[in-house]
């Protein structure tokens, strides 16, 4: 008879709701396929109590992080303002259950949790991509991927969203077989079950519905240079058309300039630091290609209608 697995889920304060039912129903509904206990969970919290999610659902729990039942696997899960609510109880829970070669794992944005903690250096690891930006500023030692969710590492962590459904899947399906697999994504009606490797975001091509080789190179020099931008003139040299012609391109697809587009990405680029990280207003100036902070200042308030002092002191 197959030994029933036990997965022990830590609920930090504002996790994600959604992540948190990807995580859960999946296993309970591979017990209910199988007409045996194939699965058990623990549900734990710092009170032992229970928690409060992001969209201000209370999930009760079993225990507190200090009196996990013996598992086979833990996972962190966290949402929103996550580098809040990191201490020293969670990440001694962590490396404690490691020490016994205990399986562990990151849901959505909790895989900042297991980097804070050093426990994700030199390995491969997801987390939404909304954390991106702050994730690569502060842990440059985490090879960070864009992929829905990295199982083939030592701790395995999902992006967060149904990247919880598509990660569990892959567990069951390794388990007990694809058969399962599929039977439990049928009954979640999910027919777009993704590979580890799938991306987390719709490519610019499919976004836009478009094709323009060019609006996409355009686009990934920009990213690439966010620290030192380039002049659109200068883009244009290195794809090989001119000037005009890109202005023309973002013009048709993206009704923007290159100018304005470029400027729009440093700004939500500096916007992501100041929410996710602790740095400086003036180290964030300089990362997105800012000369001086009172410019920075300009033209952030512009955009979002508050200083970027204003916006660090408002998450504080």
């Amino acid at each position: 008879m197959t030994k029933s697995e036990r997965f022990a889920i830590l609920l930090v304060p504002e996790f994600t709701h959604i992540a948190f039912s990807c995580a859960i129903e999946p296993l309970r509904i591979a017990n209910l396929i199988a007409g045996k206990t194939l699965y058990e969970w623990t549900l734990a919290s710092r009170n032992g109590d229970r928690e409060t999610c992001s969209n201000g659902t209370v999930s009760l729990v079993d225990c507190d992080f200090r009196n996990l039942p013996k598992c086979d696997r833990v996972f962190a899960l966290s949402g929103i303002n996550v580098h809040n609510h990191v201490d020293a109880d969670l990440l001694n829970t962590l490396r404690r259950e490691r020490a016994k070669g205990v399986g562990i794992g990151a849901l959505c944005s909790a895989a900042y949790i297991l980097a804070k903690g050093g426990m994700l250096d030199g390995m491969r690891a997801a987390i939404h991509w909304d954390f991106h930006d702050g994730f690569l500023e502060e842990f440059p030692d985490v090879n960070l991927v864009s992929s829905v969710f990295v199982a083939d590492e030592p701790i395995i962590t999902a992006s967060g969203g149904t990247a919880t459904a598509d990660l569990m899947l892959h567990l069951i399906g390794q388990t007990h077989g694809a058969e399962l697999a599929t039977a439990v994504a049928d009954q979640m009606v999910y027919n777009a079950v993704r590979e580890g490797t799938a991306e987390q975001r719709v490519s610019l091509q499919s976004r836009h519905g478009m094709r323009n080789p060019h609006l996409v190179k355009a686009i990934q020099i920009m990213n690439d240079c966010i620290e030192r931008p380039r002049s659109p003139s200068l883009i244009a040299d290195e794809i090989g058309i001119s000037t005009r012609q890109l202005e023309r391109i973002f013009g048709r697809y993206l009704n923007c300039s290159p100018k304005k587009y470029l400027m729009d990405l440093r700004l939500n680029r500096a916007r992501n630091l100041l929410v996710q990280t602790d740095q400086s207003v003036t180290e964030i100036a300089l990362a997105c290609g800012f000369e001086s902070p009172g410019h920075f200042a300009r033209v952030y308030r512009g955009k979002f209608g508050i200083t970027p002092t204003a916006q660090q002191s408002k998450l504080n």
